[in-house]
């Protein structure tokens, strides 16, 4: 295995070409997509999709029906298929053919050197701008039939469905322009039969708002189909006799936008992105709807045709051609981060305020550090009785103090508590803890510097236990405030501790958003300037437990490691259970240069870091120790909470549901695959 090969882990490179085309001069066509073939083929990539009529122009009209014109597309044609012998890339090409008593619109699939099969357009359009059915026939009823090209009969008909032998998943289907506009696309029929890369050779002249329509029907298309989606429209050389043409090129992955190029090029121009398989295949063995769907058209995908290719992808280091998040949990994008912010909170704040409606009103009660935690839990529940009309003294905040805590944070909290005109009050539980740890013979009951698990828990614990009985005495119910990230650590203390409580509206949450989301609450005025100066304060606290005296802050990423690099893995896990040497390969791109890539908005410029292959081998080691073969238990029993990102929760009644004495080891020995360096 080359660990730097995006072959080697479940990547197909796919691009989506335009051009300059010469209209009714297959020759030339022939030759500028053999051109655009070897740029595609030093770049890796293994399938190259053209636009329709590409080998004649789309908009030649009656020319269509010249035997001269036919005549040199087949000519054209073989050209293009020998010109693909030492070639990588699949040619998919658009080219006029002749068959029985008619002309069809095709795509053409050619690969090193060997035509491998004709996919006729299935809907050809015949309203407003387009006249199609005057040279074209429709082939939404060709299944099952062949073609006679290049002296050789070969597959032709909407049922085709080309695999790639030695890349698993990569598997093509095309569809030609006017036939993604229908009700039921032959893409979708394609997809439930296995398709997971549709190709779309489109003419598709330009009118003011039909890009973004495009767009939008790719889009859905690969969501809905839960595929790959290329996309590649006409552009420079097409007539302008009534029209004009722009040249669109895209590439959507499961409702995603990989890459699309400007529209009007004055040259040769593609659009590349590394298709994730692994992604596709993961997406429908999670949707069994997808299969029942596929069950209820058996009739019709049942009959679908596979005809085999080797593509002999390059073993070697291509780089990635797509965008990485570092935070797959927070998105770069400022308009799309400032939705997710907005929807999140208030999922939040919805969910508790259902639950209190449904339980008679209780209070709420709360432990408030100063943390980001504590403090996102807090001004969620001020939100949820300002909605129900309560006053926020319902809300019962209290700081509980221990040995290490620090006068900064619990001045924090309790200037927080007080902008936010909370009941609030501190609880020491120092003299508690002393007594226990002196009835238990904890070598601290004798002034030894002795601060090991137990000296943390007797404090996490205490705190819990007391939050619980205050609740039982004020009539409240215990509002958690652990997040989805320590969760999936197991870095909470079980039982009587910061693992339970009544209910829990951070345990959707992972540890990278809550800070935009306290810093989308400052921005957005959700509460007043004097509560918006104390949340920015506590954004700039170093996340710690304050469990141990000492001179030095207690660092829980000292400990644990970094929660960049771990809701990193946790997404890639949750949501699309990758292997861990691909989401080694994932992380090191995401994450190996600080400069590469982009930021979430407001993130610190000094906490931008970047990790080595080595650091991120490290980290990821630690947490599938810690999440396949330790925390589940913890999970096992953690209280109601609402989910809040499409990455997934780790509730057991939702999307993980998983033993609590596993181990870890088949994802160790896949580690094992990542180099140390």
């Amino acid at each position: 295995m080359n660990f730097w090969s995006i072959y080697e882990h479940g990547f197909a490179r796919v691009a989506a070409c335009t051009g300059h085309t010469v209209i009714a001069d297959p020759r030339a066509n022939a030759e500028a997509v053999l051109r655009q073939a070897r740029r595609c083929a030093e770049d890796g990539v293994a399938v190259a999709v053209f636009p329709e009529l590409g080998l004649t122009g789309y908009s030649i009209e009656d020319l269509l029906l010249q035997d001269v014109v036919l005549d040199q597309v087949e000519e054209a044609i073989a050209t293009v298929a020998a010109g693909s012998a030492d070639l990588l890339p699949v040619l998919v090409v658009g080219a006029p053919l002749r068959h029985r008593n008619r002309i069809y619109n095709c795509a053409v699939f050619v690969h090193r050197g060997r035509i491998l099969g004709v996919a006729p357009k299935s809907y050809p359009p015949n309203y407003r701008e387009f006249y199609e059915r005057r040279q074209i026939a429709s082939g939404d009823d060709e299944r099952g039939g062949t073609i006679r090209i290049g002296g050789e009969n070969v597959p032709f008909g909407v049922d085709l469905l080309f695999e790639a032998e030695d890349v698993p998943g990569l598997v093509l289907h095309a569809e030609i322009c006017e036939d993604m506009w229908v009700p039921v696309p032959p893409s979708a029929e394609a997809a439930l039969a296995g398709a997971t890369v549709l190709v779309n050779l489109s003419g598709s002249p330009i009118t003011v708002g039909r890009a973004e329509d495009r767009k939008l029907l790719c889009r859905s298309a690969s969501q809905r189909c839960l595929a790959a989606y290329v996309y590649a429209a006409a552009g420079l050389g097409e007539s302008s006799t009534d029209l004009s043409w722009d040249g669109q090129t895209m590439i959507y992955e499961n409702g995603a936008l990989l890459a699309e190029t400007d529209r009007f090029p004055l040259d040769d121009q593609y659009a590349v992105a590394d298709v994730d398989l692994d992604l596709l295949r993961q997406e429908r063995a999670r949707m069994g709807s997808f299969d029942d769907n596929r069950r209820t058209h058996a009739s019709r995908t049942g009959d679908f045709r596979t005809v085999p290719f080797r593509l002999d992808p390059p073993n070697t280091d291509l780089g990635l051609r797509r965008r990485v998040e570092r935070f797959p949990f927070v998105p770069a994008d400022a308009e799309r981060l400032a939705l997710d912010c907005y929807e999140a909170y208030n999922i939040q704040v919805a969910a508790l305020q259902q639950r209190l409606s449904a339980i008679g009103g209780p209070k709420v009660v709360i432990g408030v550090s100063g943390g980001l935690d504590s403090t996102h839990a807090l001004i969620v529940a001020a939100r949820a009785m300002d909605r129900m009309g309560r006053p926020r003294t319902d809300i019962l905040a209290f700081t509980l103090p221990g040995f290490a805590t620090g006068e900064h944070t619990k001045g924090n909290a309790h200037r927080l508590m007080s902008s936010l005109g909370v009941t609030a009050a501190e609880l020491d539980i120092t003299p508690t803890a002393r007594l226990m740890l002196k009835e238990m013979g904890h070598p601290f009951a004798a002034d030894e510097p002795v601060y090991d698990i137990t000296f943390e828990n007797v404090q996490a614990g205490l705190r819990t236990d007391y939050l619980f009985r205050l609740a039982n005495q004020r009539g409240g119910i215990v509002l958690g405030t652990g997040d989805l990230s320590e969760l999936a650590l197991g870095w909470c203390t079980y039982g009587v501790g910061d693992q339970m409580s009544h209910y829990n509206v951070n345990s959707g949450v992972p540890k990278t958003l809550i800070q935009h989301l306290i810093r989308w609450v400052i921005s957005s005025e959700q509460f007043d300037a004097e509560t918006g100066k104390t949340l920015a304060a506590i954004l700039d606290t170093e996340i710690s437990p304050e469990l141990v005296p000492g001179e030095e802050l207690q660092s829980t990423e000292s400990k644990i490691g970094p929660y960049s690099l771990h809701d990193f893995t946790l997404y890639q896990v949750l949501r699309h259970g990758f292997r861990p040497s691909k989401i080694a390969f994932l992380a090191w791109h995401a994450w190996h240069d600080r400069e590469a890539g982009a930021w979430p908005p407001g993130f610190p410029e000094s906490d931008r870091k970047a990790y080595d292959l080595a650091e991120i081998r490290h980290w990821l080691e630690y947490f599938c120790r810690r999440f396949f073969a330790f925390a589940q238990f913890k999970r096992s029993a953690m209280p109601n909470g609402p989910k809040v990102s499409a990455g997934g929760s780790l509730s057991p009644r939702g999307d993980w549901r998983a033993p609590s004495d596993s181990s870890a080891k088949a994802w160790l020995h896949d580690l094992a695959r990542v180099p140390e360096a």
